[in-house]
């Protein structure tokens, strides 16, 4: 499979007379964007903000980021199951407004939902603080249930992306790249001197509000399969869940997904990348069991040397990350884990809710638990309130002021387990 992607830089978002891009500037018409995302029962109102890097805000609470793009040649539409029809996506060539997201909030969902500041320490936590954001509120009508309230809002954040792409359907990219994805016998043919690698993408599934849509498909109703990696640039998984904000995996970073981009600029060259085996994050011990067995199968018939394993969430989900890796560590297949930690606010305490001897590989993108003090700051888009029961925060969170004491659990993407975040290592 063969995708180019032409990425167009957005260098500024305003408001205008109409949706159209002029010289790197994106300028949205108000009225026709809300007319084309309204539609739904379950929403009472929709009003849309648009924020900047540096501005003095702060969105509570953050439920998606996305990432608008646009399919101008080949099969199918971005964001497949969500919105048009389910056709295969992943060839072709989509547009990418880069520099810029839509945000959706609102009253909250779920308690894990997360914040966004755009300046200020919290800034520095959070990767969609450097973009130019369309905020989207959206609010419930009284007496909706949480989960047709989070699908109300899913949809709204998608059209919202489409609608925003279109102004860049006919634009020249500022920058190409192109992706191509073989056959798996042929790319073992071309590239048989080097090691072959699978990526194992464990996908948040853990009941409701804890969703992710494979073309439109709730992922905890699949068994684990093959996916190319163009798919995910296209879309094709998609963010439905309210779980923790630090390491949940909005849209956007599943669309810019690290491991796979790092992944395919490196074949052919140190590994041969063979493929994607998606699989899900279960609560029972008999389908953590399944679904471990599975993917580890796949591995196994892929042919794989090593193997990368990346998890969403925390706790529950850390039996299966450990599952996957030992699994694979006893067919004999190197296996390296991407995770965070919750290891208190000390620093001192376990890690992980699981481990095991033969996971002597593993990457951390950073302890959840860091306590941080995000200063007020003169506008807030959403319920500033929800500070106090959000995941990460606790009753007293909110001061006075408007500063807000909390974990650092609560900023979007802080300890991103793709390592789409701002943090870094060092040797000491």
């Amino acid at each position: 499979m063969r995708l180019e992607l032409g990425y167009i830089h957005i260098k500024d978002v305003q408001f205008g007379e109409a949706t159209k891009l002029c010289n790197g500037t994106l300028y949205v018409n108000k009225a026709e964007m809300i007319q084309a995302v309204s539609g739904d029962e379950r929403i009472s109102s929709i009003d849309i903000d648009i924020v900047h890097p540096g501005d003095s805000v702060r969105i509570i609470p953050v439920k998606d980021v996305i990432e608008p793009r646009v399919k101008v040649a080949g099969p199918g539409n971005v964001f497949p199951g969500m919105l048009g029809k389910v056709e295969m996506v992943g060839e072709g060539r989509t547009h990418v407004l880069q520099g810029m997201s839509v945000i959706t909030t609102g009253k909250i969902v779920g308690f894990q939902e997360g914040i966004i500041d755009m300046t200020g320490p919290g800034a520095d936590y959070t990767p969609f603080s450097k973009l130019h954001n369309v905020v989207v509120i959206a609010e419930p009508k009284a007496g909706v249930l949480q989960h047709d309230h989070e699908a109300a809002v899913r949809i709204i954040g998608f059209k919202a992306a489409a609608y925003l792409a279109e102004a860049g359907r006919e634009a020249k990219a500022d920058e190409e790249k192109v992706y191509e994805h073989l056959p798996i016998y042929k790319s073992a043919e071309k590239f048989a001197h080097l090691p072959k690698v699978v990526y194992v993408y464990m996908l948040q599934t853990q009941g409701l509000l804890h969703d992710t849509y494979v073309y439109g498909v709730d992922a905890k109703r699949i068994l684990p399969t093959l996916i190319s990696p163009t798919e995910v640039f296209d879309g094709a998984i998609v963010s439905g869940n309210c779980v923790s904000a630090c390491d949940k995996n909005p849209t956007i970073v599943h669309c810019n997904s690290p491991v796979i981009t790092d992944l395919l600029e490196r074949h052919g060259v140190d590994y041969n990348f063979i493929g994607v085996v998606i699989t899900n994050e279960n609560v029972t011990l008999a389908d953590k069991e399944r679904s471990s067995n599975f993917a580890t199968k796949l591995v196994e018939m892929l042919g794989a040397d090593a193997v990368i394993i990346s998890e969403e969430g925390f706790g529950n989900p850390d039996a299966d990350l450990m599952m996957n890796c030992v699994k694979n560590e006893k067919k004999g297949v190197k296996t390296v884990l991407v995770t965070d930690e919750y290891a208190g606010r000390d620093g001192a305490s376990q890690s992980l809710a699981d481990a095991n001897p033969l996971a002597n590989a593993c990457v951390t993108a950073g302890n959840a638990n860091e306590v941080i003090l995000l200063p007020p700051m003169k506008k807030v888009i959403g319920h500033p309130e929800v500070a106090n029961v959000i995941a990460g925060g606790w009753n007293g969170s909110l001061r006075a002021d408007g500063s807000i004491e909390t974990e650092i659990q609560v900023i979007t993407g802080a300890t991103n387990e793709l390592g789409y975040f701002t943090l870094t290592a060092k040797q000491i």
